[in-house]
């Protein structure tokens, strides 16, 4: 009768955790104690699962999560993204102190709130679940349309046009492109006043499989508290937060997407 291979029944156990525990992600002490494992051993299996897309680490202190590759296989519900997202969503409100949410496109262009954090005092800028933005919106805009066929935004700005909501709000086209491209190139989207005179935002797509953007998480601000000294800043962490939902539901990142913060995020 054949016997177990030490090292595949160890790749199996971690995994099995992993899958228990997900969407949270587990320190590989936690592994090694738990399943009894040497260290050396564990560190280097989850490294072979990294390398496959079986497994992924979130970061040093994160520890270890399903990788996108099992995570394309075996699917994602529903549910489960969308714990994924108000968990990262909630750790992102805590750091910031500003509200930030979750939408996805609707039917008419238009995006719809589908998840939010925000923190409990203080006058803020807030939004709640279900609430709606206009498509033009300029920072769900960008974020959503840096990613997708330049073509097909064309399109839907020639049919929907772009609204003008302050002096600052980019309408013309070939801005638009060159806003476009800076999106791509920064891996977020920025709108100092460009909504409201009041209000500064930052956003950032989530990816599904097909690495197309499927979410957008963003967040609001007084243009006292989220300006241009630091909506750079604020942006970066946007990013990373969507970075880390793309990774934790299976999804891909799309050719041309920067690479540089990305490896850093997953060192």
């Amino acid at each position: 009768m054949a016997s177990d291979v030490p090292a595949v029944s160890a790749a199996v156990r971690i995994l099995e955790r992993l899958a228990a525990e997900w969407p949270t992600a587990v320190s590989p002490g936690r592994l090694v104690t738990e399943l009894g494992l040497n260290r050396s051993t564990c560190y280097n299996i989850l490294a072979t699962l990294q390398r496959s897309g079986w497994a992924a680490s979130m970061g040093e202190r994160a520890g270890w999560t399903l990788g996108p590759r099992l995570l394309t296989l075996t699917g994602v519900s529903h549910g489960l993204v969308a714990t994924v997202v108000q968990d990262e969503i909630d750790a992102l409100s805590r750091e910031l102190g500003f509200v930030v949410f979750a939408v996805e496109q609707d039917g008419s262009g238009g995006y719809t709130v589908i998840a939010k954090a925000d923190r409990q005092s203080g006058v803020r800028v807030t939004v709640g679940v279900g609430d709606r933005f206009p498509f033009s919106a300029p920072a769900l805009m960008q974020a959503f349309h840096a990613w997708r066929d330049p073509d097909e935004f064309d399109r839907m700005v020639r049919r929907r046009g772009v609204q003008r909501f302050t002096d600052s709000t980019v309408t013309d086209p070939d801005e638009l492109r060159s806003v476009l491209e800076k999106v791509r190139q920064n891996g977020y989207s920025r709108s100092v006043q460009q909504f409201d005179l009041a209000q500064g935002a930052a956003a950032a797509a989530i990816f599904d499989a097909s690495a197309r953007p499927s979410l957008v998480v963003c967040t609001l601000a007084f243009s006292s508290e989220l300006h241009s000294e630091n909506v750079r800043e604020v942006g970066s962490l946007l990013r990373t937060a969507a970075e880390r939902v793309t990774r934790r539901i299976g999804g891909a990142f799309p050719p041309g997407y920067p690479k540089a913060e990305l490896t850093e995020s997953m060192a």
